[in-house]
């Protein structure tokens, strides 16, 4: 609702907010209700995708009822409908989808070449993912000797200890990925829209929240009491309650 509606909602928000789906002998419809306000999003004819908005309460905006708060009114009627098919688009076509990750994770072959996933946990990853992001800069794109550089040195590596080979497999692993693509006529490469975009999430998401949430997940790990930590160690207690209220115990007769 609040991605819906721009509207912050709370346990003391008076109304009613609930979605519906009806797909039952009718032509599926999607009902969202927003206080005295609804979206319906159904097929019109079965052809195209229609997404009405009706309010009949302008005080829910905070917008009077008068005639000349109409373009106020609409505004917010077409802004929800542009966030709802926003919602939806991100979340049946987001470019990091599930296909797409585990084509980055999993090995690829083209042709006779073949080369290994790109894992998300592996060190040697995020070392090549964050030189990506630094070589995404250059307008003239990079050569094997700027990646034997920035990955020794991402690494905590000698340049001298990578050898020319194992420098040729990460490119390649990079190339065949769709992260990278080679100038034509020269021995650059340059970084791809989804090879910059994959190396900014994957970095991102792993080093701002699986990490740091992962250390607030395990109790063995004894990290500081952030709100993320004390809501699981909640969830576990609440968890050990029910099972020890489940358990049956016989009586004595």
């Amino acid at each position: 609702m609040q991605l819906i509606f721009n509207r912050k909602i709370t346990r003391r928000t008076p109304g009613r907010f609930r979605t519906r789906i009806i797909t039952r002998d009718v032509t599926p419809s999607l009902n969202v209700y927003y206080k005295n306000a609804r979206i319906k999003q159904y097929h019109k004819e079965g052809r195209a995708l229609r997404t009405e908005t009706t309010i009949n309460n302008t005080y829910d905006f905070g917008v009077g009822k008068r005639l000349h708060n109409l373009p106020k009114l609409r505004e917010f009627g077409f802004a929800a409908n542009r966030r709802l098919l926003e919602v939806e688009r991100l979340s049946h076509d987001c470019m990091l989808a599930e296909d797409t990750f585990q084509s980055i994770n999993n090995p690829v072959r083209a042709g006779r070449q073949r080369a290994s996933g790109l894992r998300l946990a592996d060190p040697r990853v995020h070392s090549l993912l964050h030189a990506l992001v630094l070589f995404r800069q250059l307008a003239d794109g990079f050569r094997c000797a700027d990646l034997r550089r920035h990955f020794a040195a991402l690494s905590g590596r000698d340049p001298e200890s990578l050898s020319q080979g194992a420098l040729t497999y990460q490119i390649r692993r990079l190339r065949l990925h769709g992260l990278i693509e080679r100038l034509p006529h020269s021995f650059r490469y340059r970084v791809t829209d989804v090879g910059f975009r994959a190396a900014l999430f994957f970095n991102r998401a792993y080093n701002r929240l699986l990490r740091p949430g992962l250390a607030a997940a395990i109790p063995a790990l004894h990290s500081i009491s952030t709100s993320l930590k004390l809501a699981f160690d909640k969830i576990n207690q609440e968890i050990d309650a029910s099972i020890r209220n489940a358990t049956f115990v016989p009586s004595k007769t």
